[in-house]
């Protein structure tokens, strides 16, 4: 009788049907778990897609290690400075900010921001929101008149172009502590150094962490040749982009409620200051200003550029309730009031408020600004708006300026 040669298959071993069995459960469970998340939320296709780029998203985030380089500034913007007692605006302060961060990319180093930014209370007339009444401390009083870095701006987002840490977080702790152990090998503190040097010379450019606080001088005062355009790396609306996703998403909204839209900022308030010289004459750094921002010039300034029946976006300091209604004759006026139940529930400082505003006015077809900062801006003066040496006396009428 014929035999058949069969191949004797080795038994598995019990650990490796163990390890088998234990993956089979484990996808199984996070399949179920995609799937539980999913369905509970009810979530569409389009919905879906946003939660997988979000996932895509957090994914990709930048893991800090002790194996990056840092780069500190301060716990303040612009402290060390002049201005540790008192604050500028949030538009100064993003100048600052600007100039440390670019000041990264150029060394690769990552940033370490602060978590908290100044609040200046003549540019904050809605006060900041749930803070206590026993600010009695500097500390106290410190974080009583400022407000979260994160509330602010998207730390991920920003960490796309330059990677950012704060200076409350994990990370700069065990940064901190290992730079101290390092002594010498781990940290410089430096003062009056180019960033040139910084990047050749190999005793900062192999060190963990340069500090930066040695320096007196405000931030952006770092930044030697800012009229060099070919030094600046990042643009003026980098930060503005930069806000964080509920800022984002308030303007999202308001955005698609507004539709076709148009927009202008009109800045006057604090601006419009005039002083007397030692003959009694009132004078400005601004002379045109004023009259340029007031609606009837506004009218037949922007009227080249923004068709009659538009709607058009008003951002502004100005204080005087219908300030601007003569504007509606012409146009269908929309200010940041008419979305409160949109900003009410998130907004708790006049910053996050121009976060969002700014945002909107980005996003408008044929946006105006008070003063032309790049060449191809369109603007409601001519006024430059860097001047802080020539007090003129303030012109208001518009001889030889027709409509």
């Amino acid at each position: 009788m014929a035999t058949i040669n069969k191949t004797l298959k080795p038994k598995a071993k019990p650990g490796s049907q163990m390890f088998g069995l234990v993956m089979c459960i484990s996808i199984i469970a996070l399949l179920f778990l995609i799937s539980y998340q999913l369905s509970t939320n009810g979530f569409s296709i389009i919905s879906s897609s946003i939660s997988l780029r979000n996932l895509s998203r957090s994914k990709n985030q930048r893991q800090h290690t002790l194996h990056d380089k840092y780069l500190y500034w301060g716990n303040r913007i612009d402290c060390p400075g002049k201005h540790c007692d008192t604050c500028a605006g949030l538009g100064h302060q993003e100048s600052s900010l600007r100039c440390a961060l670019e000041e990264a990319i150029f060394l690769q180093r990552t940033f370490v921001m602060p978590s908290r930014m100044c609040i200046n209370p003549m540019h904050n007339t809605k006060g900041i929101l749930h803070q206590s009444d026993n600010a009695s401390s500097a500390e106290s009083r410190w974080a009583a008149m400022s407000c979260a870095m994160d509330s602010l701006y998207d730390m991920d987002l920003i960490s796309e172009t330059v990677p950012v840490i704060l200076d409350n977080s994990k990370m700069w702790y065990h940064v901190l502590v290992t730079s101290m152990k390092l002594g010498a090998r781990g940290v410089a503190h430096v003062a009056g150094v180019s960033r040139v040097d910084l990047k050749e010379n190999s005793h900062y450019s192999s060190l963990l962490l340069i500090n930066r606080t040695a320096s007196p001088l405000s931030w952006f005062m770092e930044c030697k040749d800012r009229k060099n355009r070919s030094a600046i790396m990042l643009p003026h609306s980098f930060l503005p982009s930069m806000a964080s996703e509920k800022l984002r998403d308030a303007a999202d909204k308001i955005k698609a409620r507004l539709g076709d839209y148009d927009a202008i900022h009109v800045r006057r308030g604090d601006i419009l200051k005039t002083r007397k010289d030692r003959y009694g004459v009132e004078r400005t750094l601004h002379p045109h200003l004023d009259r340029d921002t007031h609606p009837e010039s506004i009218l037949c300034r922007i009227k080249k550029w923004v068709p009659p029946g538009r709607t058009l976006y008003i951002a502004s300091n100005e204080r005087t309730p219908g300030f601007f209604s003569p504007l509606s004759i012409r146009y269908k006026l929309a200010y940041s009031f008419n979305y409160s139940y949109i900003l009410d529930p998130l907004i708790e400082s006049n910053y996050q408020l121009f976060m969002v505003e700014r945002l909107i006015l980005m996003g408008a077809k044929t946006f105006i600004k008070t003063y032309k900062e790049d060449v191809n801006d369109l603007s409601l003066t001519d006024d430059p708006k860097k001047n802080t040496k020539n007090w003129q006396i303030p012109v208001y009428s518009t001889d030889g300026e027709g409509c």
